[in-house]
């Protein structure tokens, strides 16, 4: 009985960290849907360095609650409880991504991701506000939570979809360059994810075939824009992208 009983304690203990990660998963989902929100204001906002000050806090934050993931899973075997938090770690690629691409027109990489998520026992009590001893300094040491290949290839697969949404907001602002940056940098992802093909994870390759979606809205739209840009005036162009990307649309679904 003794042992059956300590079972019991094992398997609840492990059931109560799984509803945990969850919940923190969840929380670090909406916080980067919200950071990914409040980077599209950057097409219209006059200062863009405020949007991006304002989205650095917020995925300070996100941080905070990996964090408490890195903490949860200290000693354990992240596979195991690696579906969980794998939503949660695919949104937040995805926002760093969005923003790091705002920033540089480029793809962060998977080590400078996992820089991020490396934290010190000062930053620990700082954030917290809790004072601590040398001791327990030294006992906390450094927490950190390495994202996964495939939650990154997600991630970055996801964020097509975001860069879409930019490329018809920046029209929708006169800006014509922006859409045909996106494109090239699309294609290039494409290129990457195509080379992988049906060998990696399943849901990459799922992922695959929204990529080539959101690449071919933006290519026909910058087709749209270089051909009959000069022809249309800039507040019409956004119309113009509306109506090619529902021409796709309907096209793949005909198919």
């Amino acid at each position: 009985m003794s042992s059956k009983e300590a079972f019991q304690q094992e398997l609840d203990a492990r059931h109560d960290k799984y509803e945990r990660l969850v919940k923190l998963s969840r929380d670090i989902t909406v916080e980067s849907k919200r950071t990914i929100f409040l980077l599209h204001r950057i097409t219209s906002a006059p200062d863009m360095e405020e949007i991006l000050t304002e989205s650095e806090v917020k995925l300070d934050g996100v941080r905070q609650k990996i964090l408490q993931v890195a903490q949860e899973l200290s000693g354990e075997d992240m596979h195991q409880f690696h579906r969980a938090i794998t939503t949660g770690l695919q949104e937040y690629v995805e926002a760093v991504s969005f923003q790091h691409f705002i920033k540089t027109r480029s793809l962060i990489s998977m080590d400078e991701i996992n820089k991020q998520l490396i934290f010190t026992t000062e930053e620990y009590g700082k954030e917290n506000k809790t004072p601590s001893s040398d001791a327990q300094d030294k006992q906390f040491g450094t927490w950190r939570l390495k994202i996964t290949p495939v939650d990154y290839l997600l991630g970055v697969a996801d964020l097509t979809g975001e860069l879409m949404r930019m490329c018809i907001n920046s029209v929708g602002n006169g800006d014509i360059d922006t859409p045909f940056e996106v494109s090239q940098f699309l294609r290039q992802v494409y290129d990457g994810f195509s080379f992988i093909g049906n060998t990696g994870p399943y849901e990459v390759s799922k992922k695959l075939y929204t990529l080539k979606q959101s690449l071919a809205k933006v290519e026909n739209a910058c087709y749209a824009l270089r051909v009959r840009g000069s022809e249309i005036p800039k507040h019409m162009l956004a119309d113009v992208f509306s109506v090619k990307t529902e021409m796709i649309d309907q096209e793949e679904g005909i198919s």
